[in-house]
């Protein structure tokens, strides 16, 4: 059986006795570089207080999908007591404050009802609320989402931004990560030297050259991708392969979001 690796991530401590002190030791996207400030505004670092100590993780990635509400991996919930995360939007580089950060305590976690553990089951999907809304200050803006089933073309190219691992064992950037990470689609993911039946309708491929692909961090982050006239994110880092994430055949697997839109916009309406 194929072994999958959760992408989830506790690399680095946030040494945060105030918000604005927030250096992280975390490493970031396969394949990818320094991404321009400013561009993914919808992105969000999830970060996790494990010793109750007022010193934060980064662990995950997240999207801006309204002002009150943050999507995530259901994986990347270790813990339903919402008190132990935050998160941070307007976020660019984890060694320093520059004022574009807004920080916000998560209020609620709902977790996709479908979701039992196992990644290749699907339903990775999960929705934060947190206590104070974000805002426009310039660096951050909210996703727009797919329509409803929406599906993209094989090739189709995509972005995947996070602060996960840049290689197995991987260097600790501090900067937003970006990499150009084309759709691989349903048929040919799904094939028995590719994903196999683990991959769903429900997910969307994407990589699989062996050069580009998300790690360790990177989970809950999204894939954003221009279509209908729009940046829309059209996924949820998910999982990838055990051991080496970059691996030929085995692209990056996300939620696919347009599966679940109707869901979303039940809780955050």
């Amino acid at each position: 059986m194929i072994r999958l690796v959760a992408f989830l991530s506790c690399i680095g401590l946030i040494c945060a006795e105030t918000p604005f002190n927030h250096k992280v030791h975390n490493e970031r996207v396969i394949g990818g570089n320094d991404a321009r400030p400013n561009t993914w505004r919808w992105q969000a670092s999830l970060q996790y207080d494990s010793y109750n100590d007022g010193s934060y993780y980064h662990m995950c990635g997240g999207t801006i999908i309204s002002s009150f509400y943050i999507m995530t991996a259901a994986h990347c919930i270790l813990s339903m007591d919402a008190s132990a995360y935050r998160v941070v939007a307007g976020e660019y580089d984890l060694y320093e404050y520059d004022g574009s950060e807004q920080f916000s305590r998560v209020e609620m976690i709902t977790v996709h009802p479908g979701w039992n553990g196992d990644l290749a089951r699907g339903n990775d999907i999960a929705l934060l609320r947190l206590a104070n809304p974000v805002y426009d200050n310039g660096y951050v803006a909210i996703a727009e989402l797919p329509y409803v089933d929406q599906m993209l073309p094989d090739g189709f190219t995509c972005y995947i931004t996070g602060w996960g691992l840049m290689d197995y064992g991987g260097s600790i950037p501090n900067i937003l990560q970006v990499a150009l990470i084309p759709v691989v689609e349903h048929s040919m993911c799904s094939r028995p030297d590719w994903w196999g039946s683990i991959a769903l309708k429900t997910m969307v491929c994407a990589g699989g050259d062996g050069v580009i692909s998300g790690c360790q961090g990177d989970s809950g982050g999204p894939l954003s991708c221009y279509t209908s006239g729009a940046w829309r994110v059209h996924g949820v880092v998910s999982y990838g392969p055990s051991g080496m994430c970059n691996q030929v055949t085995k692209p990056t697997v996300f939620t696919r979001v347009s599966s679940f839109t109707d869901w979303i916009y039940s809780i955050i309406q």
